[in-house]
């Protein structure tokens, strides 16, 4: 038997790339709001005591007063005092937002065919990719919701960190967090847990010892409990850098999409490099992202394969994807696997935008505890399992 530890991290809301990802999503939904056909690319910096904006955007929209904006979702994710560290209500926020380039939308708005004079096109050909690059799907059967179980699990365990620290208002947590969980296997399933790590800001008048005690009680002991795996043995490490007073980007300047493993597989997958909040679903980099999330949890639902990961690749202003491939890591037949997702699925933006309805203000849900693995999203759903079958 092959023993070996996989560990994925999460992070909560309050982080400072998470606080940038809120906001990039929160400007993108906006947009979609007043004008379903907004393109936006909106990039956020966090730093002691500013907030700076930055991007693209060409819209109908009325007014995406973006710095509203920014400071509302500070202060919904907790930064409302300078004990925070820092008061969305005061903070600086600065932006330099410009229309979106032409040459970019030349290509998405028509393909390289339709230039080329050709005629009868399928509608979904008149919308080429936003980019080039190459983007990623995965799924595995280790969890309900077939993501792999330590990002399932660091997702878990940051979700509840937050949840408690809402609920609990007079103990003193405050909004950063990080979770890591590092999951035993043995002959590549999982098996047991083997070490939980949780990192909680909080209030400088609540000692380290209460906040570690505090934390094991309310956020990590109750949910081992509900874990089928091994727990007997997990080894427990709670702020274990000590006391975790200065959070934030007071802290840590923060960016938009620098945590783009949290947001997807915790490191089991490959990624593509692209970042997916702020962007509308025009770019690739997130629409095609979840499309091939989409493909690879209906392979596995299907019985096709028990894992399985899924690569499609884009020339900017084409619409037909250049390359898409798919590999089972020995649990499917890889050949009969590709033939049924290129029947079944449709990889073109204009057909993934339409069938997973991405023209909706959906996306500030998106911004923490990843993209992947929750049924509220369409990219989620198992509508296409009879069909790969068939």
């Amino acid at each position: 038997m092959r023993e070996y530890l996989f560990t994925s991290e999460s992070v909560t809301s309050g982080h400072p790339d998470k606080v940038c990802d809120a906001i990039s999503d929160a400007i993108l939904d906006d947009a979609l709001r007043q004008d379903p056909d907004s393109r936006v690319a909106a990039e956020v910096m966090a730093a002691s005591g500013i907030i700076h904006i930055a991007g693209e955007m060409t819209t109908t929209a009325d007014w995406v007063d973006v710095k509203k904006i920014a400071r509302q979702v500070l202060v919904d994710i907790g930064y409302d005092s300078p004990e925070s560290g820092m008061d969305g209500r005061s903070v600086g926020v600065d932006q330099a937002i410009d229309p979106q380039s032409p040459d970019i939308a030349a290509g998405v708005n028509t393909s390289w065919e339709k230039r080329a004079g050709m005629s009868e096109l399928d509608k979904f050909d008149l919308q080429g990719a936003g980019d080039q690059g190459m983007m990623f799907g995965y799924a595995v059967d280790e969890t309900p919701d077939l993501m792999p179980m330590p990002i399932w699990l660091a997702h878990r365990f940051a979700r509840r960190l937050e949840a408690v620290r809402r609920h609990h208002t007079s103990f003193g947590l405050l909004p950063d967090g990080k979770t890591q969980v590092t999951v035993r296997y043995r002959d590549g399933r999982p098996v047991a847990v083997d070490t939980v790590v949780v990192s909680a800001q909080h209030r400088a008048s609540v000692p380290l010892d209460e906040v570690r005690e505090f934390v094991r009680e309310q956020v990590i002991s109750p949910l081992l409990a509900e874990l089928d795996l091994q727990t007997d043995d997990v080894a427990v490490l709670v702020n274990p850098a000590g006391s975790f007073i200065y959070g934030g980007p007071i802290a840590d300047t923060g960016l938009t999409g620098r945590k783009i493993i949290v947001d997807t597989y915790g490191g089991r997958a490959p990624h593509g490099g692209g970042a997916f909040s702020g962007k509308d679903p025009s770019k690739v980099d997130r629409s095609a992202s979840y499309a091939a999330r989409w493909a690879a949890k209906n392979v596995v639902a299907a019985g096709l394969a028990s894992e399985c990961l899924i690569q499609v690749a884009y020339a900017i202003g084409s619409a037909r994807p250049v390359g898409l491939m798919v590999d089972t890591f020995g649990t499917g037949d890889d050949d009969r696997v590709l033939d049924s997702v290129r029947r079944v699925f449709d990889f073109r933006p204009a057909a993934i935008i339409e069938q997973l309805d991405l023209r909706r203000p959906i996306y500030s849900a998106t911004s923490a505890y990843g993209h992947f693995g929750r049924p509220e999203f369409t990219w989620e759903q198992l509508n296409m399992v009879d069909r790969l079958r068939a």
